[in-house]
């Protein structure tokens, strides 16, 4: 998904608060920080997804698209992702984890990435033991560039769920797999903190 901004100041010249986007932050105490950067409209179903796993104890962060349509315009790819308020709360996390869309309709599968590989192996196998499916991300992309938002906290490492269109329309819709989904990924940190 492409969008002709580059940074959030080019963003802010068209787009207006309110109407077009809005931003959503809940900040709790601890290091935990996890972000819905492309939420709302945008990638349909991620802000969701992000809330449920941030409910018991995590900071959240949510930019929402808010347009009748067009929302795909208003994606700032994850390396250029400057939202200020996003930067603020990312300073201040050890740990982030990012929940992003993948457009994929007919089967339900995630796709793992970021710099944080150790934390992305106890989410994949915590989340398999629960009988979903993994899909690895194709060459060059998988939130590998330190700049993306998901590595600028201030351990410069995190981890990206690209979760399936078909799967987080099936989450948005089963409050207890979500739940379940939401337990396995928190259960993840935890194990990852306490190592």
């Amino acid at each position: 998904m492409t969008s002709p901004y580059r940074s959030f100041k080019e963003f802010s010249e068209r787009e207006i608060e309110g109407r077009d986007y809005q931003v959503r932050i809940v900040s709790r105490p601890g290091n935990i920080l996890v972000m819905a950067p492309h939420g709302g409209k945008i990638e349909p179903g991620t802000s969701e997804i992000a809330e449920a796993i941030s409910l018991h104890g995590y900071s959240f962060y949510s930019f929402d698209g808010l347009k009748p349509n067009g929302n795909s315009l208003l994606h700032i790819e994850s390396h250029l992702f400057d939202e200020p308020r996003a930067i603020k709360a990312i300073k201040k996390a050890d740990v982030v984890i990012t929940i992003h869309g993948h457009s994929e309709n007919r089967s339900s599968f995630i796709l793992i990435g970021g710099l944080n590989t150790e934390l992305g192996k106890i989410i994949k196998h915590n989340l398999e033991y629960l009988g979903y499916h993994f899909r690895p991300f194709p060459k060059g992309l998988g939130g590998k560039d330190p700049n993306n938002i998901c590595n600028r906290g201030r351990q410069r490492c995190g981890v990206q769920l690209e979760i399936s269109r078909k799967l987080r329309e099936f989450l948005k819709n089963n409050e207890n797999k979500l739940n379940e989904f939401a337990q396995a990924i928190r259960e993840a940190i935890q194990t990852h903190l306490d190592s």
